[in-house]
């Protein structure tokens, strides 16, 4: 008998493939890389990487190692990136990670980790940079009777995953709103070089592609139905440091207006995950501007609180990254938010021409910065990565203004965010226009770095920690008289950081005295 159709698998071709997440992890040998579909904890599989998670197990109790290659848009969840790095079952990973049990793997060495710009991935995987992809593991909302696919709540690198994998296994998930058919666009006219043609997109709203995936329907060897939610992460609470950051930032804008520089409705925003960007987005909400627009890559509460107050007119995406009082917002009202959302393939919501053309600002977090405007966003005192670049690169080389924001301190005062020389360069000072911290923001457009050393230190350094950085300049100048672009105490230019491992502050004498300053 044929197997019946569900009302999320309405291709009865499709139809006749469900299978159980067990029988799906069954196709999926050790050594495969396996291309998984997720961005910001949003779009996930749910229950695939848990079943070959348990294979990975027994074959762990038999001795017998089973490990994959995984690839995603982004970061997953811990249904997903969490369980096979539990399992042990993860060789390399790409192109962006945020699980803890994982990271721990990646900087303990047990996990090759490709760090990758986000507008990278999908080219770099279709150029072979990467090796083979033997299977894709993608979450849709629905099935077509035509075999088109409905996406979830993100697309981050899936048109690519279907089109390159032999094999491919869709997961259908119920709990994902029917009604997201129509909020997305899927450009299909990529080509490599030297065929490539310019992207026809002038504005964030702009569609240039389908409302669907496509994939082979040859390819497809398994169709899971689940019923499970996002990884919808609870957003704290802004702090007062957040705040002050986000007022610096709002004014900013607002004297670039007043420059002439930009126009009252601003440029389109694009801003990094975490408290900092949804306070930058309260911080608009409360302001004179209006009729914004976003061209960025998640979507958290803010720019849903900017676009239910009519602040935002629209915003250009690749995947949503709310809280649970986010979604709830989300799916009591989905039709409402449809013309106003769209979602991308990642390749385009952080292609650089893009980026380019329509001037975005860039609003990105970091882990410190030095004197000279170098900004570290992804490791750890210079060796332990914490997540990853993301698209803060692909935004911020390419934007028309971006800044990089951060507290002035971190551990309780035992760290400084601002540095002598950044013990880990992702963008350099070339690429660098504005820091911000809860101190006050410094604008280094035009400046050298000798001029840029005096401006972070004034009004972005802690004050715990200025009349150090500026002894630290201020000696370099005098020892480096032939050197004075960018002057530098080579024996002491990471000596704060290895201050910090060896006494646990990175304060001059070592130690934290009562009342947290030394």
């Amino acid at each position: 008998m044929p197997t019946p159709v569900t009302s999320r698998i309405t291709c009865p071709r499709l139809a006749g493939r469900t299978a159980t997440a067990e029988e799906a992890a069954a196709l999926i040998r050790p050594g495969d890389n396996v291309g998984i579909s997720g961005f910001t904890g949003a779009g996930y599989p749910k229950a695939v990487p848990s079943a070959l998670a348990a294979r990975m197990h027994a074959a762990r109790e038999v001795g017998e190692e089973f490990r994959v290659g995984l690839w995603s848009g982004a970061s997953t969840a811990p249904e997903a990136d969490g369980v096979l790095a539990e399992a042990h079952g993860i060789s390399k990973r790409l192109p962006y990670n945020s699980d803890p049990t994982l990271r721990r793997e990646i900087n303990a060495g047990e996990v090759e980790y490709v760090d990758a710009h986000l507008s990278h991935s999908a080219q770099h995987m279709w150029f072979g940079f990467y090796g083979h992809l033997d299977v894709a593991v993608v979450e849709v909302a629905a099935v077509l009777p035509n075999g088109l696919l409905v996406p979830s709540s993100s697309v981050g690198n899936n048109k690519t995953w279907l089109d390159q994998a032999d094999k491919v296994i869709l997961e259908v998930n119920h709990w994902q709103p029917r009604d997201l058919e129509g909020f997305h666009d899927v450009y299909y006219g990529t080509r490599l070089p030297p065929f490539r043609a310019p992207l026809q997109l002038t504005h964030p709203m702009q569609r240039i592609g389908d409302p669907y995936l496509r994939v082979d329907p040859d390819k497809v060897v398994a169709v899971v139905e689940t019923d499970a939610p996002d990884r919808n992460s609870p957003l704290s609470v802004p702090g007062d440091d957040d705040r002050a950051m986000a007022e610096h930032l709002v004014d900013f804008l607002r004297h670039e207006v007043r420059a002439g520089r930009m126009p009252a409705t601003l440029l389109p925003l694009q801003s990094g995950v975490g408290n900092v960007a949804n306070a930058v987005m309260a911080g608009l909400a409360d302001s004179e501007f209006e009729n914004l627009t976003s061209f960025t890559e998640v979507i958290q509460d803010g720019l849903l609180d900017l676009l239910d107050s009519g602040t935002l007119t629209g915003v250009s995406a690749t995947s949503f990254g709310l809280s649970p009082t986010g979604v709830q917002r989300f799916m009591s009202d989905v039709g409402a938010y449809k013309g106003r959302i769209l979602l991308r393939s990642e390749e385009i919501s952080n292609h650089p021409e893009l980026v380019r053309r329509l001037g975005v600002i860039a609003i990105n977090g970091m882990i410190e910065a030095d004197v000279y405007g170098n900004v570290n966003s992804t490791h750890v005192m210079g060796s332990s990565i914490m997540n990853g670049i993301g698209g803060s690169g692909d935004f911020a080389r390419n934007a028309y203004l971006n800044f990089f924001v951060s507290p002035s301190t971190a551990k309780g005062g035992a760290i400084s965010s601002i540095v002598p020389f950044a013990s880990h360069v992702d963008h350099t000072e070339h690429d660098v226009h504005v820091l911000v911290t809860e101190q006050g923001l410094a604008d280094l457009r035009g400046l050298s770095p000798s001029a840029r050393a005096d401006v972070v230190i004034e009004r972005c350094a802690h004050p715990d920690f200025r009349d150090q950085l500026r002894d630290y300049v201020g000696r370099a100048r005098r020892e480096r008289p032939t050197a004075r672009h960018t002057p530098h105490l080579l024996d002491e230019a990471l000596s704060w950081h290895q201050r910090y491992l060896d006494t646990g502050s990175m304060l001059d004498g070592g130690s934290l005295l009562e009342g947290g300053r030394a």
